[in-house]
């Protein structure tokens, strides 16, 4: 999957500018970005629901939207709504959608009784949808969205309604997939989600503001984390803020987890600064450096747009 230059504009909001992408085969691909960064819309321009304003976009080597029709023989897309028929059984359900997507008659059951058994909803078949659990809907609903065993899958916001334990547990789904073969495109607001994609955008406002391996984007932070250890870190924290070379601070237990900005180097400049600011109001306190996280990377790509400066 490849995007170049995409963009769409709804009467005078820019909602995608400019976003490049590129997605490898039986890969998992995460969108990060808060609600209106222009994940969902992107999405939906990739899949050929909507006509982008602006650039190119080829998807399993079709061009989008042109030949949108031809990718959704191709393609399952899933939401965060679960789009299921409530007053049908579990088995109704994927029956119908099977059929929907041309499953021959023959092969329909079949494919059912293993979608069945794949996503643990065997002793669910014969109830109404409506009437399951949040974690089960969700499986159902990416049954349904492989009844037709797609190339690719696209996956927007899934797990915002169901419990970590089902969280975790749809993940390890997305990889047997994608080790069977299928690209997954899946849009998240979660730091623990994106850490497990074998690739990552992340989106602000409509522009694409960091993309590349979750390894690669936290090592690009080297130097610039520090974690500020006081017995008063609320008050601490009100102290820091605003102080020059100081992008971000955040509040993790008893401790603080500071990012120096880009021109800053936190281990040589900004840690002496932190401590002296800190003990020049009579606070006993540590600074010592840690390790950059996700949470960071998105922190530096985001504000630093904000304030037109490279992260």
């Amino acid at each position: 999957m490849r995007a170049r230059g995409l963009g769409k504009r709804f009467g005078g909001l820019q909602a995608v500018d400019g976003v490049d992408l590129s997605v490898s085969r039986a890969s998992v691909y995460g969108f990060l970005g808060p609600n209106g960064s222009g994940k969902s819309t992107t999405i939906r321009m990739l899949c050929g629901l909507l006509t982008p304003s602006a650039g190119e976009i080829e998807v399993l080597g079709l061009r989008i939207p042109a030949q949108a029709e031809a990718l959704r023989r191709r393609m399952g897309y899933m939401t965060q709504k679960f789009s299921l028929y409530e007053d049908l059984s579990v088995r109704e359900n994927l029956l119908f959608l099977a059929s929907v997507q041309g499953l021959p008659r023959a092969a329909r059951r079949q494919r059912v009784d293993a979608l069945l058994e794949t996503y643990d909803l065997q002793a669910q078949a014969s109830q109404l949808a409506g009437t399951m659990s949040g974690g089960q809907k969700q499986r159902l609903a990416l049954a349904g969205a492989v009844v037709h065993a797609p190339e690719l899958l696209f996956l927007d916001e899934p797990t915002s309604a169901v419990d970590p334990e089902s969280r975790r547990g749809f993940w390890e789904k997305l990889f047997d997939l994608a080790d069977a073969g299928t690209t997954i495109l899946v849009s998240t607001h979660y730091m623990d989600e994106a850490e497990r994609c074998h690739r990552l955008a992340i989106l602000d406002n409509g522009r694409l503001v960091a993309d590349g391996t979750p390894a690669a984007l936290t090592a690009g932070l080297h130097g610039r984390t520090l974690g500020v250890r006081t017995g008063e870190p609320r008050r601490a924290q009100a102290l820091l803020h605003g102080l020059p070379g100081v992008l971000g601070i955040a509040q993790i237990g008893n401790e603080l987890r500071v990012l120096a900005e880009a021109a800053t180097t936190a281990g040589e400049g900004l840690g002496p600064r932190l401590l002296e600011a800190l003990q020049a109001q009579g606070l006993d306190a540590e600074v010592v450096a840690i390790a950059p996280n996700l949470e960071d990377v998105f922190v530096a790509a985001t504000h630093a747009r904000g304030r037109g400066a490279g992260a």
